[in-house]
């Protein structure tokens, strides 16, 4: 698959931190699969992923604290 950003790199199936601020609350979702591009470094989620990290971070806003820190494979 080519890199929809820089056109020229090809996307590689990797692992990437997710940021994310919810209420003034600031959530890191590390080991988050994705697809990479290997010139450009462009990240993309599937659907899925981004199914997942919607669920987590639905949640994560109700206990909301300061800063989260949350290990994909672990929560999903």
């Amino acid at each position: 698959m080519n890199c929809l950003m820089c056109k020229s790199g090809t996307m590689h199936p990797a692992v990437d931190s997710y940021f994310a601020k919810l209420n003034g609350c600031y959530v890191i979702v590390e080991n988050v699969p994705c697809w990479k591009c290997e010139q450009c470094g462009e990240v993309v989620y599937s659907a899925s992923v981004m199914e997942k990290i919607d669920d987590l971070l639905e949640h994560l806003e109700k206990i909301a604290s300061k800063i989260f820190i949350v290990d994909y494979e672990s929560a999903a």
